[in-house]
């Protein structure tokens, strides 16, 4: 602990003593001053007066820090442990409280009942070499307060004067109190009657697990039973930690295994959301490109246009040409036949220049018919193209169907086993309850046999006490023949104890028998545990087999999604190749545009669809979760009712024990037995 708050607490007890008008004693702040401990504050063997006891309270009022305190042998007067102990009731932070050999009696028990009622924080209590059992109606308070206690874990009472009525008292606290674990009762005056009522509380109590009764005069047999009922309790802690432990894993397990179905769904959106902006982008890409054709094939009608008309042209100069040669030739023939070489020379040059005009019409000719095969061609590649590119989306829709009916059965997979977990829960959780039932009932059984048993032996030693009594009678009355007769009732006796013996060897014989059987049963019992987690570890081999499965899917969508990506660098460069050979050709580029206006109309109907499918797929992942939760709900309901008729059938296990032991007690057989 600091220096400094070391002195402030130093300071703070000589101002506190000397408001309540005494003197701080030296010896406490010598220890305060060499006090190394910031968590436990020790004043064992120190003397304490009655204005240090009210110092340390107000003080420990003010939620220091420490956690443990030992006033051991400090030599507390009543009004000083009154004082100390009020101060402890509304502190928060001690675990640990010491009060070894203080000699406390009726204020101090009652003061601990006070603090045992309100403090909230103090695990352990040691009260070790006290005299609280002397005053049995303070000890009914102390016990009042220890029922309504639900922090403390371990109480320390040995040599404390506790007779049979405070460990009667005693034994009412422990049924309503179930935070208790350990409880040393050593070295006090309990007795038979006190170590029944000690008994009969633990068929209520499931959380003690240590109980320490030697030196009370308890008899061994139900200090043996006292001892199997704490390992009892002990294997029951052991056995619903383990199933905590159990349902807290595999409901890790089912979280983990949600979020993996969520990340999953996800990246599938974020796939899906992916490849929608890829073909907006691509659309986006085939409008522009389209656009660009189509202003190349204005250029393309502009040129054709000037084409036509410088044809045009030519035609009507051929017309007057010919016109021309039709006056030329008609002034010919009535020319000179000096000038007809030169007319017939110049037939001869237009009927070349014809000749020539016709074979470029037969080029011309040539050149369309081969125009046309090869728009032909191309309007053969685009269907082609257009039927490629219906394969691939029937392939791409067909991919999409792969992947919701995977999904489809992944849910069906992992709803199988969330089901099957739950049946495995039930079924364990029900075998638990027939073992610990069948348990109570050969426990029961076994205790009324063995009462019974003993009231027959008792009835058998009266018959030959009282047999015994009146040969002693006849023995006194007739001398004469008292040898004789002594050495036959002797020989009867001895008889009869035989039979006696041999008839108890014969019980002890069943018991041990019974008690075999019931071994064998908790082995089998301990067997279907083993089988049953042996179920649950298949269990696991099979989610991860499913884990497996799922990141095989997984894999596969990776793989058909780089198929998808490869086919789309494909077509894109088809496109490419067919986007060029269209530059040349106006039929196609037509034919193009309706192809895309068709591919657009699919791409929204795509579109719509996906929609509507996330629609359904999150309303039924929301009706799956309302459901898990309400069979949760109902898992809680059905454990609570459970419960409660496990504490039912305790409390009337216990009321038929108390009152077969009332009617023992309070029968002549149990009033008629002679004592030793």
């Amino acid at each position: 602990m600091p220096a400094t708050e070391m002195q402030d607490l130093r300071r703070s007890y000589t101002r506190l003593c000397k408001e309540s008008g005494g003197e701080p004693q030296e010896s406490i702040l010598q220890h305060l001053e060499q006090a190394t401990s910031r968590n436990r504050l020790d004043f064992a063997t120190h003397s304490l007066s009655v204005d240090t006891c009210g110092a340390l309270g107000k003080l420990l009022q003010d939620e220091l820090q420490f956690t443990e305190i030992a006033l051991s042998d400090c030599m507390l007067s009543e009004e000083g442990a009154k004082l100390l102990l009020h101060g402890l009731c509304a502190n928060s932070v001690v675990k640990s409280l010491d009060l070894k050999g203080n000699n406390l009696r009726a204020v101090g028990a009652e003061t601990l009942g006070k603090l045992l009622r309100q403090n909230k924080s103090i695990k352990s209590l040691t009260l070790e070499w006290n005299n609280l059992g002397i005053w049995e109606e303070s000890f009914a308070v102390f016990c009042e307060g220890l029922a309504a206690n639900g922090h403390l874990q371990r109480l320390d009472v040995r040599n404390n004067q506790i007779n049979h009525q405070g460990a009667g008292e005693l034994a009412m606290a422990l049924k309503s109190n179930s935070t208790l674990q350990e409880l040393d009762l050593r070295w006090n005056n309990i007795g038979l009657l006190g170590g029944r009522a000690l008994l009969n509380c633990l068929h209520s109590n499931r959380a003690l697990r240590q109980l320490e009764l030697a030196g009370n005069n308890v008899p061994s047999d139900i200090l043996k039973a006292v001892d199997q009922a704490m390992d009892h309790n002990q294997e029951r802690q052991s056995i619903l930690y383990k199933s905590r432990n159990m349902t807290q894993v595999l409901s890790k397990e089912v979280l983990s295994l949600k979020e993996e179905k969520a990340k999953q769904f996800l990246g599938l959106m974020d796939t899906i959301d992916k490849q929608r902006e890829e073909i907006t982008r691509s659309s986006r890409v085939s409008t522009a490109r389209v656009g660009q054709l189509q202003e190349a094939l204005n250029e393309r009608q502009s040129v054709m246009n000037s084409l036509n008309a410088k044809l045009q042209m030519t035609e009507a100069a051929l017309a007057l040409s010919e016109q021309k040669v039709c006056n030329l030739g008609e002034l010919l023939s009535t020319a000179k036949q000096e000038q007809a070489e030169l007319v017939e020379k110049q037939a001869k040059e237009l009927q070349q220049h014809k000749k020539d005009s016709a074979d470029r019409e037969a080029k011309l000719q040539h050149e369309l018919s081969t125009a046309s095969e090869k728009n032909l061609l191309l309007r053969n590649e685009v269907t082609e193209l257009e039927r490629r590119c219906k394969t691939q989306q029937e392939q791409l829709f067909q991919v999409k169907e792969d992947l919701t009916h995977t999904t489809a059965e992944m849910k069906l997979r992992a709803v199988q086993a969330e089901e099957r977990l739950e049946m495995e829960k039930r079924r364990f959780k029900q075998v638990l309850e027939d073992a610990e039932a069948l348990r109570l009932k050969e426990v029961d059984h076994m205790t009324h046999h063995m009462e019974a048993s003993e009231h027959a032996l008792q009835e058998r030693i009266q018959r030959l006490e009282a047999t015994r009594i009146g040969l002693e009678e006849e023995l006194s009355r007739v001398k004469a023949t008292a040898l004789v007769e002594r050495g036959q009732v002797e020989e009867e006796l001895i008889k009869a104890k035989n039979q006696a013996r041999l008839e108890e060897q014969q019980r002890l014989e069943h018991l041990e028998e019974k008690l075999r059987l019931m071994m064998q049963s908790r082995d089998e019992a301990q067997n279907y545990c083993l089988q049953q987690k042996q179920a649950v570890s298949e269990a696991h081999a099979k989610e991860s087999q499913l884990s497996l499965q799922v990141e095989g899917l997984r894999r596969r969508v990776e793989e058909l999604q780089q198929e998808l990506s490869n086919k789309e660098q494909e077509k894109v460069t088809e496109v490419n190749k067919v986007r060029v050979e269209l530059q040349e050709q106006i039929g196609h580029l037509e034919a193009e545009r309706t192809a895309q206006e068709g591919m657009r109309e699919k791409i929204a109907a795509l579109e719509r669809q996906m929609k509507v499918l996330s629609s359904n797929h999150r309303e039924a992942l929301l009706d799956k979760v309302g459901e898990i939760s309400s069979l949760q709900e109902k898992l809680r309901v059905r454990e609570a009712e459970i419960s409660r008729m496990r504490e039912e059938e305790a409390q009337r296990a216990s009321f038929l024990q108390n009152a077969i032991m009332t009617y023992v007690q309070g029968s002549p057989l149990s009033t008629g037995v002679p004592k030793n």
